[in-house]
């Protein structure tokens, strides 16, 4: 058994959703597909699209700043910024550097990570290790991602699967009961093909001034048979582990916040934990997948509900192109 002693504890959770709302409805007039297809395969009935213009940044920030709001932290006395994106507007200046500057940090250290749809996860464990090194009081972890620039509109069989959200999380330094006891996170680049996205093909010679081209493989592509079995199973692992390692059980779980990727997904990890539906949160319906931004958005909104209260031990899972998966383990 880990030393439950915890280092780092969420004070504030903010979030930030676009104003268009695209429908399956919606979506049978673009591509090939109904209303009730989705729903059935996915459990998806609407999500969020950013109007055009809008960048990953502009998105991201009003997450934080409700996020700082809550917590009760003021930007200059954060020590650390990660933003966990896989749709960043620029290779640099980092979101996280903007997400900084637009907030008024300071010189607070930021820097961005790529974990697809487990990047909340990561995030997570990378700030735990900040705050275990006692120089960190206040970090922010912010989740923004814009898919609908990378969703092939004409591939019925993705682009009925993402939205676009932005959410973030402070964590402050804690020595009571409440906090962040353990995570976990893994990769296998061996499954890496069962999800891809953004690369760009570069065309003619770089030396001659030719500017990059959008190739094939700039969309997502996704294996989905082979991605669901994989899903499942790499996130009942990880949450069984990181229970064992801290001697605990799922019967001292309060709350089971999966990645939203599939309702089919959520529902067999729940089943294979041998959970109770009303322990494990679901919101996909609203928002469908909204990759790193998932869990800290359903972590939001389960507050707001009353199904994640102060005391409560609260366990996340994810997993994403990489692949790569993780857990984390909390008391609110």
């Amino acid at each position: 058994m880990k030393n439950s002693a915890t280092a780092c504890r969420i004070t504030g959770v903010g979030a930030n959703l676009p104003e268009r709302v695209l429908t399956n409805l919606d979506l049978e007039r673009m591509v090939d597909t109904s209303d009730e297809w989705i729903v059935t395969r996915t459990g998806i009935r609407e999500r969020r699209i950013v109007n055009e213009g809008t960048n990953t940044y502009e998105l991201a920030l009003p997450a934080a700043r409700e996020a700082l709001e809550t917590a009760g932290v003021k930007a200059e006395e954060l020590d650390l910024i990660i933003c966990a994106t896989a749709t960043q507007d620029r290779y640099f200046p980092s979101t996280a550097c903007m997400i900084g500057h637009g907030l008024g940090s300071g010189d607070a250290p930021a820097f961005d990570i790529s974990a697809a749809c487990s990047g909340f996860i990561y995030g997570s464990s990378i700030i735990n290790q900040y705050f275990k090194g006692g120089a960190t009081k206040h970090a922010l972890l912010v989740a923004s991602e814009i898919y609908s620039r990378i969703v092939n509109w004409k591939d019925r069989s993705t682009c009925v699967l993402f939205g676009d959200a932005s959410a973030a999380v402070v964590f402050s330094a804690a020595d009571g009961p409440e906090g962040l006891i353990d995570t976990c996170i893994r990769s296998n680049g061996e499954y890496g093909s069962f999800l891809t996205g953004g690369a760009i093909t570069r065309a003619g010679d770089p030396l001659s001034g030719a500017l990059p081209s959008m190739g094939e493989n700039y969309f997502i592509e996704m294996k989905g048979n082979q991605t669901f079995k994989v899903a499942v199973k790499s996130m009942c692992d990880v949450a069984q582990r990181i229970l064992k390692e801290n001697g605990m059980s799922v019967a001292d779980v309060d709350l089971v916040i999966p990645h939203q990727a599939n309702i089919r997904i959520i529902s067999a990890v729940g089943k294979s934990l041998g959970l109770p539906e009303e322990k494990v949160y679901s919101n996909i319906h609203r928002y469908g997948n909204t990759s790193a931004a998932t869990i800290p958005l359903a972590l939001y909104e389960a507050q707001k509900e009353g199904r994640a209260k102060k005391g409560d031990v609260v366990l996340m899972v994810a997993f994403g192109g990489g692949l790569t998966w993780g857990a984390s383990l909390m008391r609110l």
